[in-house]
Order: C-alpha cells, then sequence, then structure tokens
C-alpha cells in the first residue's frame, strides 16, 4: 500500500471541466505546466497518477464548520427542531466536555473531510461557560498542529454575549486566527456586534459572525457593515448564513448588497443547515432558509457555502463533502453545477484569503480528482473514487468496487467499470 502523504510530480490524462484533457505538472506546492494530455513524461524518482477517468476540480475549502460540535448527534441524542432547541441542548451536554474528547472528535471530522476532497478548513469553536471556558480552544489548537501539511486550519473564537472580554482575548492569545459570535441572539444585538468587532480590530485580527440567522427578527447586517466600512482590505470581514436577506423586497435586498460592497463583507451560505434548521414555524408553504444566494452573486458579493455542523444538535446528518453542498445549492439555490461548485471551491478559497489553486500554471497545487466525465455528473452523483492533493502531496484516495447481478437476458450495455489506476 502506498504511503501517504506523497510527493507528486506529474497527473496524466486528467479531464478538464470544459472536457479537454491534459496532463499536469508539479514542482513543490504549485502547479508548473498544463500540457496537453500524453505529452508529459515520467523522470526517475518522480510520482505520477494517471488520471484516466476523472474530473480534475480545484479542491474544496470549507469556509463554515464547527469541528467542536461535529459528529455528536449519536452521544446527545438531541429532539429535532429549530435553532433555539439546538442550542439547549448542546450547552447541556457541553458542560461536561473534555479537552481531549473534543479533540477526538475534531480530529475524526476534519479527515472525514480531508477523505472527501477538502483541503483547507475555518472551523468555529464555542468559549464554553462553566470552569474552562477554553479547552475548546486547546482542543482545536492541537488537532490544527496534529493536522499541519494535510490540511490548513483557521480557528474563529465563537464568543456569546455573556463570554467576558478576557476570555476572547486569551483564545487569541492561545492561537486563534479570528474573532466570531452571534450578535443577532445577543439581548442587546448592536452592543455585542460593537464589542466583538473593538476586540478584533485592537487585536488586528478579522472577523467572521454569525450573522441575522433567521427568517424573521431585525437586521444587524447593516449596522454590521457601517462598523467595518474602513477597515483595512487585509483584515478578512465575514457574514455568515445571512438567512434574514431571503426575506427581504427586492429594493431592501438591494441596498443591503451595496452596503455589503461597500465594505468588502463577505457572505457564507450555509445550505444543509439553515434548511434543516429554519422553517419549523411555517408548516405550511414551508420557506427555504437560504440567503439571498442568486442576488448576491449578480451583485459581485464575495460568496461561499459550507455545510456548517455535521451529525450533531444543528444538523443531524451530512456526509463531510462539498459536493453534497455543491448539489443542495443547485437544488435549493437554482445554482448551475458550475456556479455551485465554484462557491465551494474557488469562492470559499478567495473569501478564506487563501492562494489561487487549480489546473492554471502558477496556482496553489490544491487539487480534487473524482471519478467522471464532466462537472455535472460528478456533482450529481460524488462518486467516492478520489484522489486528493494538498500542496503538491498526495494526502487521501479512496476507491469502491461494486458488482451487479444482472439477469442472462438483459445485456450488459454498460461496460464494467475499470479499477481505480494506481499510482505508477
Amino acid at each position: 500500500m502506498t504511503e501517504l502523504p506523497r510527493q507528486i510530480s506529474v497527473l496524466h490524462n486528467a479531464t478538464l471541466t470544459d472536457g479537454s484533457r491534459c496532463d499536469v505538472e508539479i514542482i513543490g506546492a504549485t502547479v508548473s505546466a498544463v500540457l496537453p494530455a500524453g505529452t508529459a513524461v515520467d523522470y526517475p524518482g518522480q510520482h505520477s497518477i494517471d488520471l484516466t477517468g476523472f474530473v480534475l476540480l480545484t479542491a474544496p475549502a470549507e469556509p463554515h464548520a464547527h469541528l467542536d460540535k461535529a459528529l455528536s448527534f449519536d452521544a446527545i441524542n438531541p429532539p429535532m427542531g429549530d435553532l433555539g432547541l439546538a442550542i439547549e441542548s448542546w450547552r447541556a451536554y457541553a458542560v461536561d466536555m473534555t479537552c481531549e474528547s473534543i479533540a477526538d472528535r475534531a480530529r475524526r471530522q476534519a479527515l472525514l473531510m480531508l477523505q472527501q476532497g477538502t483541503t483547507s478548513i475555518r472551523s468555529h469553536i464555542d468559549l464554553l461557560r462553566g470552569a474552562d471556558p477554553l479547552r475548546g480552544v486547546r482542543a482545536l489548537v492541537r488537532v490544527r498542529a496534529e493536522l499541519a501539511g494535510l490540511l490548513d486550519l483557521e480557528l474563529v473564537a465563537l464568543a456569546g454575549p455573556d463570554t467576558p472580554d478576557d476570555v476572547v482575548e486569551e483564545a487569541l492569545d492561545l492561537g486563534v486566527d479570528l474573532v466570531g459570535g452571534a450578535p443577532h441572539l445577543a439581548p442587546h444585538p448592536v452592543t455585542d456586534l460593537t464589542r466583538l468587532l473593538s476586540i478584533a480590530f485592537e487585536r488586528g485580527v478579522g472577523v467572521d459572525l454569525h450573522t441575522d440567522e433567521s427568517l424573521h427578527g431585525e437586521l444587524t447586517i447593516g449596522e454590521f457593515a457601517r462598523q467595518v466600512r474602513d477597515w483595512p482590505a487585509s483584515h478578512a470581514v465575514t457574514a455568515s448564513h445571512c438567512v434574514r436577506l431571503g426575506t427581504l423586497s427586492e429594493a431592501d435586498l438591494a441596498e443591503i448588497i451595496a452596503q455589503l460592497r461597500a465594505s468588502r463583507i463577505s457572505v457564507v451560505t450555509l445550505p444543509i443547515t439553515n434548511l434543516y434548521l429554519q422553517g419549523w414555524e411555517d408548516p405550511i408553504s414551508t420557506p427555504r432558509g437560504l440567503t439571498a444566494v442568486r442576488a448576491l452573486i449578480d451583485a459581485g458579493v464575495t460568496l461561499a457555502a459550507g455545510a456548517d455542523n455535521v451529525r450533531d444538535p444543528f444538523n443531524p446528518v451530512g456526509r463531510s463533502d462539498a459536493l453534497e453542498t455543491a448539489s443542495l445549492l443547485v437544488t435549493a439555490a437554482h445554482l448551475t453545477p458550475d456556479e455551485a461548485y465554484a462557491l465551494v471551491s474557488s469562492g470559499a478559497r478567495k473569501l478564506m484569503k487563501l492562494p489561487v489553486a487549480g489546473v492554471c500554471v502558477g496556482a496553489a497545487a490544491d487539487l480534487l480528482a473524482v471519478r467522471g466525465n464532466n462537472l455535472s455528473t460528478v456533482v450529481a452523483n460524488a462518486p467516492a473514487d478520489r484522489f486528493v492533493i494538498h500542496a503538491g502531496r498526495l494526502v487521501a484516495k479512496s476507491r469502491v468496487e461494486s458488482q451487479i447481478a444482472l439477469p442472462a437476458h438483459i445485456p450488459a450495455h454498460i461496460p464494467p467499470r475499470p479499477l481505480l489506476a494506481e499510482m505508477r
């Protein structure tokens, strides 16, 4: 069995999203050449992969995860319901969590995502209640160090309205990258918003705030945009969820979008979790719990898509696969497969301020090869046969073999699927 990770020098016979085929040469962590299929040459000591029958894509990035919560659903056995019920059941469970148990679930979840092709993750971490509010932070900082070289992990301190400022400051001291929170859930939303933005600005870091995660209620995103209008462009400023935007009139939405553009705020849409959590109070003509995806794309707002929660009180399902998110965007947001995949790959990387990646000379060699003949088939079927390349190294590969019994009178008109081409 091939040891992983392994440096890759050449990818042969890859199919691109436009249907063309090519060879890709990689030097270190960078794509150095894109050549006609069959023209790249292997040299002694190089490692190559034959991607015949595979579509080669920019690797997904996850712009909004909760690794500290992931895979806790079976242990909690929470009631099915809305955001309020999810928060209540999570807080009750979190009281007794240890740093070790958080790290174990977070590590398993991150590796599940890597297996499916995600090479960069931004994860929020609850600043917990009780005597040790930073145990989740310490767990995720540890996991980040353990998985360095396999994937990039960016951390966000998720502060509640009752989280003291010094706890947020200590989380940053421990290595957290961004300030987060959910001001729209606070008793005084603008006060909490201002507090969190002030901490981030004074520390010289960016923010990623859960924003207006409901179908009803007052908007906070306008005030968010006003307060960060003059922030340096180097600071990441992200509004996640923004479900309320999907309920606004055309005129009101246009006004908010103009504010987002003026303040360079990026938006993350999270279809699987928001579709699950929103609309419980509306059993008739249940609304879709999504932000205004089409309007944001058309206006040129930086937009990314993620899964948010996976198998916890906030979302009991999820396959840790960016192709699942893309498929949901096609169904629920009426995007094309190309648009949907862009939101989980290049769009997510742009929002996270990661280097441009993909099949392009000079781009970062963060790539995902999936068995298939075009992008729409890949998004529709999410085949499990995959190669995952991060920084020019093969960090995961998966193969599924299947057999189907056919009655003798039915012609086997579909040829047997070839076995996955092994690395030479």
